[in-house]
């Protein structure tokens, strides 16, 4: 399904450069006067959801108004709407994607559907959840942990590797399909989970759990949401495997981004600059965020989770490497 927002002026011009066969940039500007954000299915998801409130913000921020048109895409992965911008986009501001979390944990795995390369799309705006790892006792104990996991391909994952790393004893176990961390630990199988979404401290103080860390550096900024979770870098012990670490990352902000608005790579720096300062006006004007415990970022902040959402090649293999042999599983 598509969807438009615009104002008065920007269906006005949208229909003028339609009518004479092309899409017309925005006079001065570099923002064309009607765009596509390409955005994952379903039409009711939480993806959808925040692209409409995106698509509206933004072409109510923009300098030079816009017809901004959403069309939802695939699935809620996000593989089939990454693969379509990837294919399609040109470099001239008429097509955005809403990146998810999931879409570029497919190409840090190396699965092959995953026929895309993110780290070069500039991010405008996007929406982030706080997500913790929480365990009984402290992270450095002695006690073999056991570690709820959804899958050897889940971002979850990064959380065994973080244990690794700080040499604490460990070992993934597999939940049945549809079993939420929470019951593992209830059940008494895990004594290690990843928790999201609103309040992830309180939920693991609920269970019985300490919250451990967060998948952050030391020289990041702390989640507003979780102002007393310690970074996990700040477990490291130095010097630790830097490409390993930046693998790590990149999974653990998969769990937390829920989708970041990117552009195509060798967009111009001024329609960037456009597009970013319309997220900003938007984020301003509505600073409420759609969907309950997630926080809206952007320009700096939304640059910056592109950037640990997506590693460089060197720390995307070692990420494999160690999938392959710790788990002993390597992408289809």
């Amino acid at each position: 399904m598509t969807r438009a927002y615009a104002t008065r002026r920007g269906v006005l011009g949208a229909a003028l450069a339609l009518a004479a066969g092309k899409p017309r940039l925005a006079a001065a500007t570099g923002v064309p006067e009607a765009a596509t954000l390409l955005v994952p299915g379903p039409e009711d998801g939480p993806a959808a959801r925040f692209a409409h409130s995106a698509a509206d913000g933004l072409a109510r921020g923009l300098v030079q108004a816009s017809a901004l048109r959403v069309s939802v895409l695939g699935g809620p992965e996000g593989i089939t709407a990454a693969n379509r911008f990837a294919a399609s986009s040109a470099p001239d501001g008429q097509l955005l994607l809403l990146l998810t979390g999931m879409a570029a944990q497919a190409q840090l795995i190396g699965e092959a559907r995953a026929r895309y390369e993110p780290r070069h799309w500039p991010a405008v705006a996007g929406s982030l959840m706080p997500v913790l790892v929480a365990g009984r006792g402290t992270p450095t104990g002695n006690q073999p942990l056991r570690v709820a996991l959804p899958g050897p391909a889940a971002p979850d994952a990064a959380a065994l590797l973080a244990l690794d790393l700080i040499g604490r004893a460990a070992t993934p176990i597999f939940l049945p399909p549809g079993m939420a961390p929470d019951a593992a630990v209830t059940a008494g199988i895990a004594d290690v989970v990843v928790l999201g979404g609103p309040a992830p401290d309180a939920r693991a103080l609920a269970l019985g759990l300490s919250p451990w860390f967060v998948f952050d550096d030391e020289a990041a900024a702390r989640d507003p949401a979780l102002p007393d979770v310690m970074p996990f870098g700040a477990l490291l012990p130095h010097p630790a495997p830097a490409e390993l670490v930046a693998g790590l990352r990149a999974a653990g902000a998969a769990l937390r981004v829920r989708g970041l608005l990117v552009l195509p790579a060798l967009t111009s720096a001024d329609a960037v600059a456009l597009w970013r300062g319309a997220a900003q006006r938007w984020a301003e004007d509505t600073p409420t965020p759609v969907e309950f415990g997630t926080r809206r970022v952007a320009g700096k902040e939304a640059a910056d989770a592109l950037a640990t959402l997506c590693p460089p090649a060197d720390a995307q293999l070692a990420y494999r490497g160690w999938l392959r042999r710790r788990l002993n599983w390597v992408a289809s």
